[in-house]
């Protein structure tokens, strides 16, 4: 009866999930026609940041548990302090950031080729790469320590506002090709009262997917262990994936809508947020000192956002073969973590 339970909350998870997708790129591409904003920059800043709330909840809690208990406390919730773990905070986010490169772009990509704007190609990407770079160096003593934190901090500030203060002065044309007249003259001709039902959309959207994506990861360790499965194994993949399945949900549902401007956007714009944002408010909030991460990982983190920026140049699409290559890039890092069970 108990394993029953945990597969029914599995299943209000995945619910939650494909819903949550749903809503958040509806007002997120709705949102971009009515204000005139590319939907790229709209996947790169709300939606990312919408996806990536699962991370940051998952950092701060696993480096600085002291603090989300106090916070839960404010709103009347008894949460148990536990022990603090910076490891998991600093493999979240770089197992995430190697789930969101190569599997979200790669199942994205297989379901339906992927346009790529020349604006990844000539901001985007290089500010992904310059902070992934910049993230690696900081971390050559394996610490990321206060002062390096409100460095990357500043840096998505910095990065969030100048692409919605570009992106205003952009011609759109190309990139609403992917919606229809139809939508476009009802988005524009739109009241104030459906930009906010948009907002809430957006709002609702992200808090059913971090439910959605906490259910997954909570009940499917229960049924994991159920099963026999070593709790080493379910730490290095179940959680890393776990926090990326916002960004898979929302990139599949954008994907089957053609609106490949929000899978690209979520996904590129994720791994600049999980690196500035999350990794900057967290060693902002208390010092992340790593033990256990892997010079691999960051290797692999930093090798694929490499690798993705000729795939993405070369023709500017992301074939469904480019898609299989990632994707099974993605699969054999994590069976390599299976395999060591560092």
């Amino acid at each position: 009866m108990e394993l029953t339970i945990h597969f029914l909350w599995l299943l209000a998870g995945l619910i939650l999930l494909y819903y949550g997708a749903e809503w958040l790129v509806k007002g997120a591409s709705e949102i971009a026609l009515k204000l005139g904003v590319s939907p790229l920059v709209v996947g790169l800043t709300v939606v990312a940041f919408g996806t990536s709330m699962p991370e940051l909840l998952v950092c701060l809690k696993a480096n600085s548990p002291e603090l989300m208990a106090s916070v839960a406390g404010w709103f009347g919730f008894e949460v148990t302090v536990g022990d603090t773990s910076p490891d998991m905070a600093l493999g979240n986010v770089v197992g995430s950031n190697i789930f969101n490169i190569a599997l979200i772009l790669g199942v994205a990509a297989m379901i339906r080729p992927i346009e790529i704007h020349s604006q990844l190609i000539r901001r985007e990407l290089p500010i992904l790469l310059f902070s992934s770079a910049v993230f690696v160096w900081m971390m050559r003593d394996l610490t990321l320590s206060r002062g390096e934190g409100c460095v990357l901090t500043a840096g998505i500030v910095i990065y969030v506002v100048t692409s919605i203060m570009q992106s205003k002065g952009d011609s759109l044309e190309g990139e609403m090709e992917e919606f229809s007249k139809e939508d476009v003259v009802s988005a524009k001709q739109a009241g104030a009262g459906r930009l906010l039902i948009n907002f809430l959309l957006i709002v609702v959207g992200i808090t059913a997917l971090v439910i959605g994506a906490d259910f997954l990861v909570v009940h499917g360790e229960q049924i994991a262990q159920a099963f026999g499965v070593p709790e080493v194994i379910i730490s290095l993949t179940l959680f890393a994936l776990g926090t990326s399945l916002p960004e898979l949900a929302t990139s599949i549902v954008a994907s089957l809508k053609k609106q490949g401007d929000i899978v690209t956007g979520n996904a590129i714009g994720s791994c600049v947020f999980n690196l500035l944002a999350v990794l900057g408010v967290t060693a902002g909030v208390k010092p992340l000192i790593g033990g256990a991460i892997s010079w691999t990982d960051l290797g692999v983190m930093l090798g694929l956002t490499i690798i993705i920026f000729p795939m993405m140049w070369s023709r500017m699409k992301l074939s469904r073969l480019e898609g299989v290559i990632l994707t099974s890039a993605a699969l054999g890092y994590a069976a390599l973590v299976v395999l060591v069970q560092r």
